[in-house]
């Protein structure tokens, strides 16, 4: 997408939805107290890291041992609505702005992360960050952590000004109606992801 063209849509994004996240704001300083927001070490486009930050979604709580409890039991209700409504991501729009992150691209991960996936982790950081992707857009917390890496790879190879403003109707979608497994999305990375190891195989024996 074009950078100034981003920027726009962001600094739009940022008036229009501020009562918004006011109100979100409060509502998680009143659930979960302070700190209101979330923050946390990413890595960024050739695997720069920047810190990411959130509203906070979910509490401290432990078990009788000290553990913090599964994500599930933590998020509050609150939570499970920003999150839905992405309310929780605003902050990251200023991120947007200062170039850490893209509007559209695959989702920012923790940098060891990014090292346990390898060569595809590498291919998968040639690219900005973004705010919502492919995958955000076709299960998202449905999917398992490859099929997320697939569909960010085929989004990667696919990219175009037309698939962003795609993901970004998605996105309002799935903010509204909720998240729903794509199937035919995930054949399709899947077969092309087949077809592209095998012509890079090729050229390895060449």
């Amino acid at each position: 997408m074009n950078r100034f063209i981003e920027i726009f849509l962001c600094l739009c994004a940022l008036i229009v939805a501020f009562p918004l996240f006011l109100f979100a704001a409060i509502a998680t300083f009143l659930t979960l107290g302070q700190p209101v927001f979330f923050t946390q070490t990413r890595a960024g486009k050739g695997g720069t890291v920047f810190c990411l930050a959130k509203l906070r979604t979910m509490s401290d709580a432990r078990d009788a041992s000290g553990n913090l409890l599964p994500d599930d039991k933590r998020v509050s209700a609150a939570g499970k609505l920003l999150r839905r409504m992405r309310l929780d991501e605003y902050p990251q729009l200023l991120s947007i702005i200062r170039g850490d992150m893209a509007l559209v691209g695959p989702r920012p991960l923790k940098p060891e992360t990014i090292v346990q996936f390898g060569p595809d982790g590498q291919r998968r950081g040639s690219v900005r960050p973004g705010l919502t992707g492919w995958a955000q857009v076709s299960g998202n917390t449905a999917l398992s952590n490859e099929e997320k890496l697939r569909l960010d790879l085929w989004y990667i190879a696919h990219r175009s000004a037309a698939l962003d403003l795609k993901i970004i109707f998605e996105t309002v979608g799935v903010a509204l109606f909720g998240e729903h497994r794509n199937a035919s999305r995930l054949d399709d990375a899947s077969s092309w992801q087949d077809l592209d190891n095998g012509i890079e195989n090729n050229r390895v024996s060449a």
